[in-house]
């Protein structure tokens, strides 16, 4: 016997609120965002977040990955079945396994990151394209830095496509968004040096001292940080780059001096 569906009509109420969620300002007055993807959500739950709602669908779910609905039942979370049909109504993907939740926002206040005496931090400004964004939020993890600080961000940390690039990375690193002005008078306040990545620089990276409390900024491809944080630097630096090519993508940048500090420091 078929085991009956908690919802199949891709008109669904619950589902129609649910797709309001690809806008910016929906996500940030529910506080959520959306994860999907069983390799996502696993690494989502092992970094503790807790989902508030599970839509599954049982016809999509292979049997190697039905465990992970289970996990996330014992969480305490709300789990609906959902019909093929309506889970594609909901899904962000071209290829969905069956599997989407909904966790509260991970983006934290300034004041709330919790750093050690000497931490390494990564400050991303005016970022726009989300995969940049996940894109450095797996360098950062895999780097182990402490915390990643969206410095006046044209994206948010609860964009789907964040969660999708950072391959759930984003629940293992700390994140936090401020105007860029606040941020820089937050690292004051925490005595980081700030050390802006700018092809205008005359020192290489590897040349200049990364060790002890720092924070590293790159800005957008195309403009590069802003006249702001550039004047507000202790260091500015610029990678080696022997090419034609003045700048390289943003998330690549940052993971050339990301792993220079972690040289440096280790």
């Amino acid at each position: 016997m078929t085991e009956a569906l908690d919802i199949t009509s891709p008109g669904n109420p619950r589902l129609k609120a649910l797709t309001g969620l690809h806008r910016r300002r929906s996500r940030r007055e529910a506080g959520v965002t959306v994860v999907e993807g069983h390799d996502e959500l696993s690494l989502a739950l092992e970094a503790g977040a807790v989902p508030t709602t599970l839509f599954t669908c049982p016809d999509l779910v292979t049997p190697e990955r039905a465990g992970l609905v289970e996990q996330v039942q014992a969480t305490g979370a709300e789990v609906l079945r959902l019909g093929r049909a309506a889970f594609e109504r909901i899904s962000y993907r071209d290829s969905p396994d069956g599997l989407l939740a909904v966790l509260p926002d991970p983006a934290r206040a300034l004041a709330a990151l919790q750093l050690p005496t000497d931490p390494l931090l990564l400050v991303a400004e005016g970022i726009e394209k989300p995969g940049n964004l996940g894109a450095m939020l797996r360098t950062a993890e895999a780097a182990g830095v402490d915390a990643v600080v969206a410095a006046s961000p044209l994206t948010d940390w609860a964009n789907p496509n964040v969660v999708r690039a950072s391959k759930g990375t984003l629940f293992a690193v700390p994140v936090a968004d401020a105007p860029a002005a606040e941020v820089v008078a937050w690292l004051r306040r925490r005595q980081v040096r700030l050390v802006v990545a700018t092809p205008e620089a005359d020192a290489l990276v590897t040349e200049v001292d990364l060790t002890g409390p720092v924070a590293i900024a790159v800005g957008t491809e195309h403009e590069g940080v802003t006249e702001g944080l550039r004047d507000a630097a202790d260091q500015l630096v610029r990678l080696p780059m022997a090419g034609r090519v003045n700048s390289l993508n943003v998330a690549t940048a940052a993971a050339v001096c990301v792993y220079e500090a972690v040289r440096q420091r280790g």
